[in-house]
């Protein structure tokens, strides 16, 4: 059984312009019992994080500066978001829902964060709408009490994951392989261990070949005993912020390829959603919905 972690929407009204992508938060787990793919008792919602986990990923003196919203203002403009003391507890629930997964995926092969994904947060700072880091701060907590030895993060969301970079810059246990448009943000990249930039509009078929091909190889070459599988779905052509060319199905082939390979080679997967910024909230829905329905039937 698939196991998913799911948070609060923001106690707070947010300004307009932050409103629509949150609905998704919402409206996906709606989706997912409606359409039979799980029933409510697979969600959980997860607790705060302890501070000694965020410190592996993160500098003790950004943290203390965002909990205590005393970020300098050039920093918290950064982020992108108003701060607030809702907005920081979310995160630090979003960065403990996906080290709970981590938990349940040992034991049961894959669990999902219906948030997640934050790769913008580097170590000592926050960008675009990340303020901590959950799948860095997870991978972390698993080299760390030896629950993992090799870890393969696959981030295929549009932006790459320039923060989870530069976390793992010098940690030999951690490859990250980011896949993402060469025009989008960030435009000052940083070096993942694998980087593969995709030019505007790039079709279906152009992505699902080169994820099939370099994908197996990481597996066979690494032989990673841990999986983080960041699926965002602004890979689409008509979303806001992405810049690639891919339709629904393709979307849907790119989590069939890479949880396949998870699940026939019996690798661990946590799967942060990421990014969906479509202008129809109903095709951003679906594409994370169909992520779920792909893992279903294959763990199922």
């Amino acid at each position: 059984m698939i196991r998913i972690a799911h948070h609060p929407i923001y106690a707070h009204p947010l300004p307009e312009g932050h409103r629509f992508p949150m609905l998704k938060y919402d409206l996906l787990p709606e989706q997912l019992v409606r359409q039979g793919t799980c029933t409510m008792e697979q969600f959980f919602s997860p607790e705060i994080i302890e501070e000694e986990h965020v410190f592996r990923a993160h500098k003790p003196e950004y943290y203390r500066d965002l909990v205590t919203q005393q970020l300098e203002p050039r920093a918290a403009r950064k982020i992108g978001f108003p701060l607030s003391a809702a907005l920081v507890k979310r995160e630090l629930m979003i960065a403990q829902g996906t080290l709970q997964g981590c938990l349940y995926a040992l034991k049961h092969g894959i669990a999902f964060n219906i948030a997640g994904g934050t790769h913008h947060a580097f170590s000592d700072r926050g960008e675009a709408f990340c303020l901590l880091n959950d799948q860095a701060i997870a991978a972390q907590y698993l080299l760390h009490s030896g629950k993992a030895a090799q870890i393969l993060i696959i981030d295929l969301d549009v932006h790459q994951g320039n923060g989870t970079a530069e976390i793992f810059r010098e940690n030999s246990s951690v490859f990250t392989f980011s896949v993402h448009g060469k025009s989008n943000y960030p435009f000052r990249k940083e070096e993942s261990d694998l980087d593969i930039a995709l030019p505007d509009n790039t079709d279906d078929e152009t992505y699902l070949s080169i994820i099939g091909e370099k994908l197996p190889e990481l597996f066979n070459r690494l032989q990673p005993d841990f999986v983080f599988y960041l699926c965002g779905v602004d890979v689409l052509a008509e979303d806001k912020l992405g810049r690639l060319g891919l339709s629904m199905e393709g979307a849907r082939k790119r989590d069939e390829l890479v949880l396949s390979l998870c699940h026939a080679r019996k690798v661990p997967v946590q799967c942060s959603m990421g990014g969906g910024y479509a202008p129809d909230i109903r095709t951003i829905v679906n594409a994370h919905a169909n992520t779920y329905q792909v893992a279903r039937d294959l763990y199922e």
